[in-house]
């Protein structure tokens, strides 16, 4: 019998290296580049893939049954549309025969259909969500990458208007503004435009004021990577502030910023609700799930089935979103991932039991 040859004993003790790392829980990423190791990591993490799959389902329900921007959806019905009541109300869907039936979230008391109000409910909150989430997130890398960046005066400048924002009751600012936003009189255009976008209008100011935390995050990660020996190489090629900000230190921050925009983007769905809930929000006829689970309390013991549908989707939304957050918490730090430390231990062994083999064999 032949003796292995030396290429393919160091084939042998790579492969074998590669498993262990892999049982023992530490990632073989081979060539692949950042973007693809980032990929691999989010679609390797079963409940990230688990919310964006129930997000997804529940944005295309939302923006295709009852319509949006002037597009008419496929739902026969609308938020503010009254209809006879079918079956005192019940919902006509069933699970066991599966059956949607007329109104399959039931009716409330004067024949409004209950999906329709909680589609256009789940329109509002994504539409804050991601008002919130965008605005937030541009102004905060903004602010904390200029802040950590330059340093001095700058700095000083930034965080202490940061400092300021942070003291503002959030709240109490939101329900002014949601107050002023709902306004129905005709005596200015600003309250026209209001009236008719109270929720674009709540979420572009909510976003201007829920910045700050995701600023000092990015401020101390550029702190960080200002440091490093690729943005000193920048400098002395000649590369302008701007291109090292924007092209060298905040692709290597986007990790901490995707990651708390998506988790500013729940508390903007939970934050939204209670001011609705509060009657400060969102007003009729317009309609969203805080105002839905509000306007329909008193109902729980009798209809419950009017409470139950808003509050799921409200559940199902911050549940899915905070998924999603999770996993691209994973995937743009590995050091998150658990490591097997009895697995390793286990492997170490076993390798240091073959190791003598393999070097007896090797001198035979």
């Amino acid at each position: 019998m032949s003796q292995p040859t030396q290429e393919e004993e160091i084939l042998a003790q790579q492969a074998l290296a590669e498993a262990a790392r892999a049982e023992a829980g530490i990632e073989v990423t081979g060539g692949l580049s950042q973007g693809q190791i980032v990929r691999k990591r989010f679609f390797g993490h079963t409940g990230a893939l688990i919310g964006l799959a129930v997000f997804a389902a529940i944005f295309l329900l939302a923006f295709t049954s009852v319509g949006a921007f002037g597009i008419p959806g496929w739902w026969k019905y609308n938020h503010v549309d009254v209809s006879p009541l079918v079956n005192d109300g019940v919902p006509t869907s069933s699970l066991w025969p599966l059956a949607w039936g007329e109104h399959p979230f039931g009716q409330d008391r004067i024949g409004r259909d209950l999906f329709a109000m909680t589609m256009r409910g789940a329109q509002q909150s994504i539409t804050v969500m991601v008002l919130i989430g965008a605005i937030a997130g541009a102004v905060g890398a903004i602010v904390g990458g200029l802040a950590g960046y330059f340093r001095g005066w700058v700095e000083a400048v930034l965080m202490r208007l940061t400092d300021v924002i942070i003291i503002i009751p959030v709240l109490l600012l939101a329900a002014v503004v949601g107050q002023i936003a709902n306004r129905r009189d005709e005596g200015s255009w600003i309250a026209g435009f209001a009236s008719n976008n109270g929720v674009v209008i709540l979420g572009v100011f909510l976003g201007f004021v829920l910045w700050v935390g995701l600023a000092r995050l990015v401020r101390g990660e550029f702190l960080t990577l200002r440091e490093r020996e690729f943005v000193d190489a920048a400098r002395i090629s000649g590369a302008s502030n701007a291109r090292i900000i924007f092209k060298h230190i905040l692709p290597n921050a986007v990790g901490v910023l995707i990651v708390n925009v998506t988790l500013t983007m729940s508390a903007a769905i939970l934050l939204e609700t209670a001011l609705s809930y509060l009657g400060l929000g969102v007003k009729a006829p317009d309609t969203s799930l805080g105002l839905l689970v509000a306007q329909n309390q008193e109902a729980f013991a009798t209809r419950p089935w009017l409470f139950w549908f808003p509050g799921l989707f409200i559940i199902l939304i911050c549940l899915s979103i905070n998924f999603i957050g999770d996993g691209l918490r994973d995937a743009f730090d590995p050091r998150q991932k658990k490591f097997k430390a009895k697995t390793a231990v286990e492997t170490a062994r076993h390798s240091s039991t073959t190791a003598p083999v393999a070097d007896a064999s090797k001198g035979s």
